[in-house]
């Protein structure tokens, strides 16, 4: 686990010899990686993504599987800083000997997910885990992002409060791949049958996925312990499916091409902002924008007339 932490502080290193490291780094664990299942977690906040993620976890611990989990924190965009207090919600599984967890700042990425997060995960494929769970900063319908780096993409929500006809629009519950009503649990049960039959009817509204699943909607109360099994199932049979009908290759096809494309942007950016004759022009250019004698557009274009 040192050595996985090791390599992940290290791929999200911003200098210059640590990025060549990092690239030789995943360059030599390429082979190792592709035989985990890649399972994204999002929900608002205050639906227990971490509590259910610990239940779930254990569950699987308990089939005889590692479970890696990368927790994604939202940065304050004033501090810059992040709790990264994941581990004190999953009591059990921070210190299960067959489970890894790791929370990572957003540091302004959008999408639910860090610019390293896949990056992240491989290495915890190629370290021996057999399921990686990404969770992400849950903070609407931006958390899609995720959809790109992972197999199965999971919706956590909440009944009772509010969510029913926000998750009725288009949007991120479109991309879900299956749905948890958590809390479902005690006075709370009632509500939650009614939403998982207004969100089950609302699915079908939705045009096919191009996978050919159809995706299913769970209750789970991890007070209770209840109805993990069910949604571990489910995603069982989603994986044999989109295995059987080839669907799981293409899919990580696009994921490495989206890789692929997201580096390069970053890496053309860093390049840019690493010239110094940018460098030096910048601050003037900013300057000029803030007072409003140049539009952002001008000024963009100037800097890149510069090199």
């Amino acid at each position: 686990m040192a050595a996985l932490s090791r390599a992940i502080t290290l791929m999200e290193s911003g200098k210059q010899q640590h990025r060549e490291a990092a690239a030789q780094l995943m360059e030599a664990v390429l082979r190792d990686t592709g035989r985990a299942r890649r399972i994204g977690i999002t929900g608002v906040p205050g639906v227990g993504k971490s509590t259910f993620i610990e239940a779930f976890g254990m569950h699987l611990i308990r089939q005889g599987l590692k479970v890696a989990v990368l927790a994604i924190d939202p940065s304050s965009s004033v501090s810059r800083g992040s709790i990264l207090g994941d581990k004190t919600r999953m009591e059990q599984l921070s210190v299960h000997p067959d489970a890894f967890i790791r929370p990572s700042a957003s540091s302004g990425s959008l999408g639910g997910i860090t610019y390293k997060t896949r990056e992240a995960m491989l290495l915890c494929e190629a370290a021996g885990y057999d399921v990686v769970i990404i969770e992400t900063v849950g903070v609407g319908q931006s958390e899609t992002e995720v959809t790109q780096i992972t197999d199965f993409f999971l919706l956590l929500m909440l009944a009772g409060a509010g969510d029913e006809l926000q998750g009725i629009k288009r949007g991120i519950m479109e991309m879900a791949d299956g749905m948890v009503i958590t809390k479902a649990d005690g006075e709370n049960m009632t509500k939650a049958k009614s939403a998982r039959s207004e969100y089950a009817r609302a699915l079908h509204f939705f045009p096919p996925a191009p996978s050919g699943w159809i995706p299913q909607v769970k209750l789970t109360s991890a007070y209770e312990a209840t109805g993990i099994e069910e949604v571990w199932d489910m995603i069982q049979q989603y994986y044999l499916q989109v295995e059987t009908n080839g669907f799981l290759q293409h899919k990580r096809q696009e994921q490495n091409r989206y890789a692929f494309h997201r580096l390069f942007d970053e890496q053309l950016r860093r390049m840019f902002m690493d010239n110094p004759v940018v460098r030096e022009g910048m601050e003037k250019i900013e300057k000029e924008v803030e007072a409003g004698t140049i539009s952002p557009y001008t000024a963009v274009m100037q800097l890149v007339n510069m090199i």
